[in-house]
């Protein structure tokens, strides 16, 4: 499909075409062309580029989605919400949604060229829980390539409170080393549905973050990250269906805040 087919098919939160063949490059590097081609759509529209999400940096889930590899997408003035400790998300115009927990970073300065943890850490300026909607326009069923045609899999993103990341650590490593060893529970409701841990995430959520760095500044067309740009590093548990009416909690260990979020 061309960049405005897909367009088409985000706006009407309608299927991709069953023929496989019509849907796309299989090529990873040619999908993230056209990702390039559908994000300038969405600026001439006037939609704003506030971010990016990293997908698939849990490794327990790459068997279930036969994806083995981060990938990578556009967050949007139009997708982000941001909230203290809880939240309300609307899921009109999604297809086929799931909910993620995650951690976002808030960007202070554009990392350089193959940063260090150090580096990175010094150029992140605040942490918060967030809860990432996620949709898929092909039944869960996909090739790397067609995620990334997909914007990444990304719908909606929630972010919670932004506590300044010097609160939490003074280094890198013993960010890196903090958040690895935090748990999870994530509950709908009153009911526990899964449980994670942050070294799920490429072996911690900085780890993902410099993963994507350098993945993107060797991207032919991706602009550099800029200071105030939200980055979401990939869900701690399973991706799991989600309904308007439902409420959701993501308990992380302390010191690391907590967030709710209620779907509508």
């Amino acid at each position: 499909m061309t960049p405005e087919a897909l367009l088409a098919h985000y706006d009407k939160a309608a299927p991709w075409p069953a023929d496989r063949t019509a849907r796309g490059p299989a090529d990873v590097a040619a999908a993230y062309q056209d990702a390039l081609a559908l994000r300038a759509l969405r600026l001439a529209r006037g939609e704003r580029p506030v971010g990016y999400k990293i997908g698939f940096t849990n490794r327990t889930i790459w068997q279930r989605y036969g994806v083995f590899g981060p990938i990578w997408g556009p967050v949007w003035n139009t997708t982000l919400t941001r909230c203290d400790d809880r939240g309300t998300v609307d899921l009109t115009g999604t297809l086929q949604p799931r909910i993620e927990p995650e951690i976002v970073f808030g960007i202070a300065a554009t990392p350089p060229r193959d940063a260090t943890l150090e580096q990175l850490f010094d150029c992140i300026d605040w942490l918060a829980p967030g809860f990432e909607i996620v949709q898929s326009h092909s039944a869960w069923k996909f090739t790397a390539a067609e995620t990334v045609a997909d914007g990444a899999l990304h719908a909606r993103l929630l972010v919670g409170r932004e506590t300044p990341v010097r609160q939490f650590a003074s280094t890198g490593a013993e960010l890196d080393d903090k958040l690895a060893a935090t748990h999870l529970t994530l509950f709908k409701g009153d009911e526990t549905i899964d449980k994670g841990t942050g070294v799920n995430v490429l072996d911690g959520p900085l780890h993902a973050l410099r993963h994507f760095v350098q993945e993107l500044q060797s991207c032919p067309g991706a602009p550099a990250l800029q200071p105030g740009d939200v980055i979401t590093t990939g869900t701690w548990t399973d991706a799991w269906p989600i309904v308007p009416g439902e409420t959701w909690r993501a308990a992380f260990e302390a010191p690391f805040d907590s967030l709710e979020i209620t779907l509508r």
